[in-house]
């Protein structure tokens, strides 16, 4: 029995030797496989991944910085740059890590007075802003006057204060600040002061982000030396070599159409901060804040430089440029730069001598476009206003597609297309030119013509032509001296305003420009308002809008969306990469349409030929095509031209506009546009396209 158990245990053992030595192999085997995957695990980081672990360690302890780059320039149809970017040295800031407020004012004292700052730079933004900052600096928390709380009400207060704002919070208290902080306001910082916020403002803009700010725009070589000289003394600060500005070569012309940039010290505009943001612009960058220059900023915008910023052991940023920046494109419009500027001296002039002038007392303004009628492409537009009190002039082209005017006979064509398609006119058809007597009261043309028919109508301009169309529309009868019967007032204004919009009138012209509006229609259905429509005294157009209406017949019924762009470019190229087509928004269509346009066409032919549009628009070599208008406007007139030319195969096609500037009389004064604009702008037209 002893010899059999020793056995056992000599079994036991063996088998315990073999599942420890098998336990040993396998934990050998694991810490091994351990081993080899956290040396493939740092094989991995440090070779395969290293650029990739660098790159989120720079995400973690540096900060990305972006500047905008030069922006493309804008050019006429002829290659002539309307719109340029030049280079501009600028003093720029990247805050240093741990500044206190102290810091901020000894450096922003510091820099206005070595390299100063000319408060007639300043905007009023600029002013406004700094006043606000002024007070925060100079007052505590605890007082009203701080950050300028005492111009908000108790209640704006409150609302701020519990977030009944919202989000939107520092923009609303921001904007009620800026509309009630006055001059008296400003006369509280003396002028050191003054530019001391100004640069303080731009040095803690971006701080907290560690965007680098322009503090200083356009300085001279010397001011440039003299930082680099001492810059130990300046930390932060830095010259921007590559800096740019915005220049616009001919002036006032086309300014406001052209529209405006922000500048490197204003950054993105507060009306279109969230826009942009949106759209992936930076809070620093300079970008359009109007016209053109806002329509097309991201083509012209390029691609802003990326930068690496991190701080060394002195919290100095040093800056790694990433990324070079990429100029923007360069746009082309189709604007004849060289007609613009006739354009506008002929406006300037003509509005200088006759405006507030004897029977002309209301007269303040005045507008003029200009289009290839077969595509849309603008090739002119001008406009002026002036301060009747002062005859200060102020430049107003957007004017043509922002202000409305009655266009008065000016539309009868439409007017004639639309009763001759509705049937209630026939082609020749004579009608008497008389005098009406509604109720009692008269209505006639400018004097009584006798036999008029459709084309001889617009000839003479016949307001009982146009009065007898409108009448027979609304299925009426005209008695004399009796009350008009018509059926349904609101019904038959509809269906006319549905025939003048057909021609553009009344309706968004969609031009590539920001801000233009529809138009204005009026509600009034009394009976005899159908007579007004009929001779332009009921809705109101723009002239951009008249401008498209007689595109419209010029074209036989073509109608096409006005554009000032035409194509863009790759910069200093001529590699095109993008190109406008030419929309068209509408053709008159129906059977007799092109017919009965064509007696339009001969009507306003014929008011040329007959001496009816002004004698010198008809002694022109080139023939001219084109239709007045005088419209009441109270005690005033405003007088209206729409034509174009040549009538045999149209080039052009215009629209002046001179609101109210007669009197409304019997001496009313000749009409402006005919007499004094046109003819002097078509001259220049003719030089520059001759036929």
């Amino acid at each position: 029995m002893f010899k059999r158990k020793k056995k056992i245990s000599n079994i036991n053992k063996k088998n315990m030797n073999a599942i420890i030595t098998q336990r040993i192999l396998i934990l050998t085997l694991v810490i091994s496989g351990c081993f080899v995957a956290i040396l493939g695990r740092l094989f991995t980081i440090q070779i395969i991944q290293h650029d990739s672990y660098v790159e989120k360690k720079d995400d973690y302890t540096s900060i990305r910085q972006y500047v905008s780059a030069p922006r493309g320039e804008i050019y006429d149809c002829n290659g002539k740059v309307l719109a340029k970017t030049v280079v501009s040295h600028n003093i720029t800031y990247t805050s240093p890590q741990n500044m206190s407020v102290d810091d901020y004012l000894l450096y922003a004292q510091r820099i206005v007075e070595v390299f100063g700052l000319d408060e007639d730079d300043l905007s009023e933004r600029d002013k406004k802003e700094a006043f606000i900052t002024y007070r925060t600096l100079n007052y505590s928390p605890l007082d009203d006057k701080y950050a300028a709380s005492d111009l908000l009400t108790d209640k704006e207060k409150q609302e701020y204060a519990n977030g009944s704002w919202g989000a939107d919070a520092e923009s609303i208290r921001y904007g009620l600040l800026y509309n009630r902080i006055k001059e008296k306001h400003l006369k509280e910082m003396s002028d050191d002061e003054l530019k001391t916020c100004v640069i303080y403002q731009r040095m803690i803009a971006n701080a907290s982000t560690g965007q680098e700010n322009v503090v200083l725009e356009d300085v001279d070589d010397d001011e440039v030396s003299y930082l680099v000289e001492h810059k130990t003394e300046f930390p932060g600060f830095e010259v921007d070599f590559g800096g740019w500005k915005r220049e616009y070569p001919y002036g006032e012309s086309l300014s406001d159409v052209l529209g405006n940039v922000s500048t490197s010290t204003e950054g993105l505009p507060e009306a279109y901060y969230s826009y942009y943001i949106q759209k992936g612009y930076q809070p620093n960058a300079s970008v359009g804040t109007s016209g053109l220059e806002f329509q097309y900023n991201d083509l012209l915008a390029g691609t802003s430089e990326e930068s690496i910023i991190t701080y060394d052991s002195n919290g100095l940023a040093h800056k790694e440029v990433i990324r070079n920046a990429v100029k923007g494109y360069d746009i082309h419009l189709s604007i004849n730069i060289d007609l613009q500027v006739s354009l506008d001296d002929v406006l300037k002039s003509v509005l200088q001598e006759y405006g507030g002038t004897e029977r002309r007392e209301n007269f303040s303004s005045l507008f003029m476009c200009m289009m290839d009628p077969n595509d849309g492409s603008l090739l002119a537009l001008s406009g002026y206003q002036m301060d009747l009190e002062t005859k200060e002039m102020t430049y107003y082209a957007s004017g043509n597609y922002t202000s409305l005017v009655n266009p008065g006979s000016s539309i009868k064509g439409a007017t004639v297309y639309m009763g001759l398609m509705e049937g209630v006119i026939s082609p020749g058809e004579v009608i008497i030119d008389k005098t009406m007597n509604i109720a009692g009261e008269e209505f006639s043309s400018y004097e009584e013509h006798g036999p008029v028919n459709d084309i001889t109508a617009l000839q003479v301009s016949s307001n009982i032509y146009m009065f007898n169309i409108a009448i027979r529309l609304a299925h009426g009868t005209y008695v004399e001296g009796e009350p008009l019967q018509v059926n349904d007032v609101p019904e038959t204004l509809n269906q006319m305003r549905s025939y003048y919009t057909r021609f553009g009138l009344g309706n968004l012209t969609g031009i590539d420009v920001p801000g233009e509006v529809a138009g204005y229609q009026s509600v009034n259905t009394l009976a005899g308002m159908l007579l007004n429509y009929s001779i332009g005294q009921y809705d109101m157009y723009t002239p951009v809008q008249l401008l498209e209406y007689i595109s419209t017949v010029a074209t036989t019924g073509y109608t096409y969306k006005p554009r000032i762009y035409s194509y863009a470019t790759e910069v200093n190229s001529s590699e095109v990469v993008e190109v406008y087509e030419s929309e068209l928004r509408n053709k008159l269509e129906g059977e007799k349409s092109d017919e009965y346009l064509n007696r339009v066409q001969q009507g306003f032919r014929a008011c040329v030929t007959g001496g009816n549009c002004g004698s010198q628009i008809k002694e022109r070599k080139q023939s001219v095509a084109g239709k007045t208008g005088t419209a009441e406007v109270g005690d005033w007139t405003t007088a209206i031209f729409v034509g174009y030319a040549p009538y045999e195969q149209p080039k052009v096609a215009f629209a002046c506009a001179a609101p109210t500037s007669s009197v409304n009389s019997q001496n009313v004064s000749a009409n402006i546009c005919t007499d004094t604009v046109t003819n002097k702008v078509l001259d220049k037209y003719f030089e520059l396209y001759p036929q």
